[in-house]
């Protein structure tokens, strides 16, 4: 593994823990962690490192994590694994990451190695490997979860994973949904995507599809096609007359309602959190988003 940094990035004050309680089962998500959501917001911390570094496919990885004062946070935390798009790279979504992180959620972004920016041999056809790659992620969190010597030890919920992405990370994300995927992927959160082959073939959980009804780059057909194809529990939330991501910078009249929604339902999802997932409506109740939602079929 690759030189580590593990830097106390100060987003917001750190005002409550992680407590554990008892196991939980959702009618719409089935069984959920058995640790209560956080009732306030942690400080941030950032860690890279890079997973594989002399194989073919070398994995530089952002962690993004609640910190204290001195290091993780007490308590384990849900595993959300974020996907950046074609060109992109994991830091260019930091405003999104951080704020999840934040409300409690450890957030792994790998930089794919022939999709994000600056790649050497920049592929867009390599898309259609890199659900695996994130599976390698994952196994390798649960070998940092289990060092006891490394920072993380003892603070991941493995348990209880979600995959989100944009773009080519969307695609992605519903890629990652296939035939026989373990269950502890518990949700996916697909921003501006659509399905690969094979997507959503697994065991069901619910994804929320976030689109602009304006996207020129990945047309909203295909988000919503994805959609209707998700076996489980699906909402969508429409962007009205918005393009293919800048409601995804901080200050964008889009940003407040994804932010506010997106992590809601990582709440609902992989916490449990009753009174989160009922606050999904409300949360995109402006004039600028429509949300809706479809049981599992």
């Amino acid at each position: 593994m690759g030189a580590r940094r593990l830097v106390a990035v100060l987003v917001t004050a750190l005002l409550a823990g992680c407590a554990p309680a008892t196991a939980t089962t959702d009618e719409a998500t089935g069984p959920v962690s058995a640790r209560r959501a956080p009732e306030g917001s942690y400080a941030v911390g950032v860690r890279t490192l890079t997973l594989d570094p002399r194989s073919a496919r070398p994995l530089p990885v952002t962690i993004w994590f609640p910190a204290s004062t001195d290091g993780v946070a007490s308590g384990r935390f849900p595993v959300v694994v974020y996907s950046h798009g074609l060109g992109s790279r994991p830091d260019l979504h930091a405003g999104l990451t951080t704020r999840w992180a934040a409300a409690g959620f450890v957030v792994a972004a790998p930089a794919y190695p022939h999709t994000r920016q600056g790649a050497a041999h920049f592929t867009r056809a390599d898309v259609r490997n890199q659900p695996a790659d994130a599976w390698r992620l994952i196994r390798h969190l649960g070998r940092l979860d289990r060092n006891r010597e490394d920072p993380l030890a003892g603070h991941l919920d493995l348990t209880s994973i979600a995959a989100a992405g944009h773009s080519a990370g969307g695609f992605t994300t519903s890629g990652m949904f296939s035939e026989g995927h373990p269950a502890r992927l518990r949700a996916g959160i697909v921003i501006a995507g659509g399905g690969l082959p094979g997507s959503f073939a697994g065991p069901a959980a619910p994804v929320l599809f976030v689109h602009g009804t304006a996207d020129a780059v990945v047309p909203l057909t295909v988000g919503r096609a994805a959609y209707g194809r998700t076996p489980g529990p699906a909402a969508f939330l429409s962007l009205l007359g918005q393009d293919h991501g800048a409601y995804l910078t901080p200050g964008h009249p889009g940003f407040a309602p994804v932010l506010a929604t997106t992590t809601d339902f990582l709440r609902w999802t992989l916490y449990g959190d009753r009174a989160a997932g009922a606050r999904l409506p409300a949360d995109a109740r402006t004039p600028l988003t429509r949300y809706e939602f479809r049981p599992a079929h």
